[in-house]
């Protein structure tokens, strides 16, 4: 049931403003990137899901002449209350310690990123920090969340300021001349929430969509899965409103991942999927904003249980299965070097024409 705006607040009411200014892809572009793809000579969409990726691409950009640079992995950060019922392996002091390494350009992502030509940015939504940390873009909602388990993760307002600071991120980036963005996130504790906002939403028993997140033995894993439960148990979110799934079971840098998919699709830059909390971002975008969907590419299925049914929420199928579970928008940045392989093909493939050779005809559609 739709919020009247004489109880939405501020931030909720600008939300809803923005979301209705998404513009529609290119068609025209995306029909002649086909046509071009077609001319090449070889068997028609032989290059399967990667020519549909430049497709897409063309209709984001509005041009049958495809970029993939300048692109950036953007790291959202935030802490998690729910740490506290030891969910994870670490404390929360490592989403500060990692978040410098991104911003010092030392950490997993950094490596891959530069081997791949891409920036990094490293962004506190809502971490839980007293130090300064030197490059880190501050964007801060709150000092983490509050414990799931025991209540709502952070208010609805919150949610909706986070999500707006993670469209003016990609607003930025976008004047700054950017056309991909990797949405990344680091917040130890946060596949505890996504989890739960899976559970949720796939309206399944947590076991089946809990995971061991960076690494858990039986006995934790049991108890996260336990945990998660009692969040969903304890909150009661409602399933067909996404901002009250988000403000109490999510976390300040899913929020920030939510709003930088949004902000892709307002500024026509396509937004590659990581792995679970990136992709649980990327579907509560699309719940809240349908259209947004168009303007995600997803890279690769993560480890997580969770994994393969986000994607198919998403209708989206990534072009790699490697198992990963990393987090950092390190599988994201991963799908740059194969686009651009693929991008060499379209722009200087030799054509049926060229080499006198009766085109394909088309007898199905892509």
């Amino acid at each position: 049931q739709e919020r009247t705006t004489e109880i939405m607040g501020e931030y909720e009411f600008i939300l809803n403003e923005k979301l209705v200014r998404i513009p529609e892809p290119d068609r025209s572009a995306e029909s002649e990137s086909r046509k071009r793809w077609d001319s090449l000579a070889k068997p028609l969409d032989g290059l399967g899901r990667f020519e549909e990726m430049i497709v897409q691409l063309a209709g984001i950009q509005r041009t049958v002449d495809v970029e993939t640079t300048p692109r950036a992995a953007v790291v959202m950060c935030g802490d998690h209350g729910v740490v506290c019922e030891h969910v994870t392996q670490t404390g929360s002091v490592v989403t500060t310690s990692v978040a410098r390494a991104i911003s010092e350009n030392a950490s997993t992502v950094n490596v891959l990123a530069k081997a791949v030509s891409a920036d990094v940015f490293a962004v506190d939504l809502g971490m839980n920090r007293d130090e300064e940390v030197p490059g880190l873009l501050d964007c801060s909602v709150g000092r983490g969340t509050q414990n799931i388990a025991k209540g709502p993760a952070m208010s609805r307002e919150n949610a909706c300021q986070a999500i707006l600071e993670g469209m003016n991120v990609a607003a930025s980036l976008a004047s700054k001349g950017y056309r991909m963005l990797a949405a990344g996130e680091m917040g130890i504790g946060n596949t505890t929430a996504a989890s739960a906002i899976m559970a949720v939403i796939s309206d399944v028993d947590p076991a089946l969509v809990t995971g061991r997140g960076a690494g858990l033995s039986d006995g934790l894993y049991s108890h996260k899965i336990e945990i998660v439960r009692q969040a969903v148990l304890v909150n009661r979110p409602d399933r067909s409103d996404p901002l009250d799934i988000l403000s109490k079971l999510g976390g300040y840098e899913i929020a920030g991942m939510v709003g930088l998919y949004i902000g892709g699709a307002l500024t026509g830059t396509a937004i590659v999927i990581d792995g679970l909390t990136s992709s649980v971002s990327a579907l509560i975008a699309k719940r809240l904003c349908p259209d947004a969907g168009e303007y995600m590419l997803a890279a690769h299925t993560g480890r997580e249980p969770a994994s393969s049914e986000i994607m198919r929420l998403l209708e989206k199928k990534p072009v790699m299965d490697a198992s990963m579970a990393l987090g950092e928008a390190t599988g994201a940045v991963l799908l740059f070097p194969l686009l651009d392989a693929t991008l060499e093909l379209y722009r200087k493939g030799g054509t049926f024409e060229q080499i006198h050779v009766e085109p394909y005809e088309r007898y199905q559609q892509p």
